[in-house]
């Protein structure tokens, strides 16, 4: 039976995972736009439901089908729904999503975005919608990620893909090898986000310090004074930053430009150098303290995330011991933390010297607990302090109240004055488990 559709439909997308998928999101929502789909406001409102996906960790995957259990419920309430999967799953299950959750209408990889209004009108035909290719050339870069009115601060996609086959990582596998996007294409992005009110970009790729090396383009501390000098761009962020691969050319870029924020997101994993090689990380410990040292040194204030992976095969309490080390030395601001989660096709699928499960769990808790003190005292830290806060919105907690973010990438609610203008000076007055508040200063104050 094939269905007559009116002429505008309504999409809903559910992203998981990476800042990455988040700009996939956005340039499907761009591409269906122009295939007459609108956004849904709401799951129940929409026609078409797409899930972005993540397979990152098993977890991921199981939450990610849980959902497509969900989904085949509603889309028996409407005749005519259509459900898709997309991103790194799609890529790696690839058929197995449809045999898994037969009800799903399109499934495509993560280089087969720009192929998107294709297949969902081949899927409104009931026609077969599979893609899972890996093109030499990602063409969905060439979309322009849809981004909502008054936008301050975007994500722009640099490359994409990994050439690093970190044991326990399904990254190359699912995105493929390393591809940098041509450089003028980045900064003509980059230009027309300016040119909208975009003050803040955030240049992402699975290893941004490698960026135009295969291609010989120029290199990724070019792309950064470049970047600076379009007008309008106040404040540069990248994501995120292999510690092997941070060069001192990139390192002293943040003592020279002041549009280069004090904030480095650089996965340390495991303070444990036999950890690390297992891993095939490329660093030591030493090695990572040394560039975070440098760091600090052109930068005083830097503010510091990490990874960690607690679990790994044959992690002992000692090696566990040596990564809380690191964390007592560094006193990260935030990290983000899991258990070894093997995954189809890595090296550490393979791994025999599992981490009992309940140790792994216990001792990502003692991990996360002291993240939390440690993040608690940097927050704590700035009360007392004035803040340049980029202002992204109203505060979730209090209509009343404005919400952004300092340089340094910390969470601010505040009392709004008359000031007005997208960044504002603010007196931080408390702290809270993972934000501050505060009251924005007068220009007399």
């Amino acid at each position: 039976m094939i269905y007559c559709f009116p002429m505008r439909r309504s999409v809903f997308i559910k992203t998981f995972g990476c800042q990455m998928n988040a700009v996939d999101s956005a340039r499907m929502l761009s591409l269906l736009s122009s295939a007459d789909y609108l956004a849904a406001p709401t799951l129940e409102e929409a026609d078409l439901v797409l899930l972005n996906t993540c397979s990152i960790r098993e977890k991921a995957d199981q939450k990610i089908y849980s959902d497509l259990g969900t989904l085949r419920r509603w889309k028996q309430r409407r005749p005519g729904r259509l459900v898709g999967v997309g991103g790194c799953l799609a890529q790696q299950d690839g058929e197995t999503v449809r045999e898994r959750a037969p009800h799903v209408d399109i499934v495509f990889g993560t280089h087969n975005i720009a192929n998107l209004p294709e297949l969902v009108r081949r899927a409104e035909r009931r026609l077969p919608t599979l893609a899972l290719g890996m093109e030499e050339r990602i063409a969905h870069w060439d979309v322009v990620p849809h981004l909502p009115a008054g936008a301050v601060s975007a994500m722009v996609a640099i490359m994409q893909g990994c050439d690093n086959f970190c044991a326990y990582c399904v990254v190359p596998l699912v995105r493929g090898r390393e591809m940098s996007r041509p450089a003028e294409d980045v900064l003509s992005e980059v230009r027309a986000l300016a040119g909208r009110g975009v003050m803040e970009v955030v240049l992402l790729g699975q290893n941004v310090n490698s960026y135009g090396k295969k291609e010989g383009e120029i290199p990724f501390p070019e792309l950064l004074r470049r970047i600076s000098a379009i007008g309008g761009i106040a404040r540069i962020r990248f994501i995120t930053s292999h510690p092997r691969d941070l060069d001192d050319r990139t390192i002293r870029l943040f003592g020279a430009m002041e549009t280069l924020c004090p904030h480095v997101p650089l996965p340390l994993q495991s303070g444990s150098d036999r950890v690390l090689e297992a891993m095939g990380r490329g660093y030591t410990r030493g090695e990572y303290l040394s560039k975070v040292e440098a760091l600090r040194n052109v930068r005083p204030g830097m503010a510091f995330s990490s990874d960690f992976i607690v679990g790994f095969p044959g992690e002992t309490e000692d090696d566990f011991r040596e990564t809380l080390a690191v964390m007592e030395e560094v006193r990260f601001d935030s990290s983000f933390s899991f258990r070894f989660s093997p995954r189809p096709g890595t090296r550490a699928a393979g791994m025999k010297e599992k981490v009992d499960a309940r140790e792994a769990a216990a001792r990502l808790r003692r991990l996360q607990e002291f993240q939390a003190a440690h993040t608690r005292e940097r927050l704590t830290a700035w009360v007392g302090r004035e803040a340049a806060v980029l202002v992204e919105g109203s505060s979730a907690r209090d209509p009343g109240m404005r919400c952004g973010r300092t340089e340094c990438n910390k969470t601010v609610n505040f009392t709004p004055g008359i000031s007005g203008g997208a960044i504002r000076s603010v007196l931080v007055t408390g702290a809270g488990t993972h934000s501050l508040v505060g009251e924005e200063r007068s220009s007399d104050a």
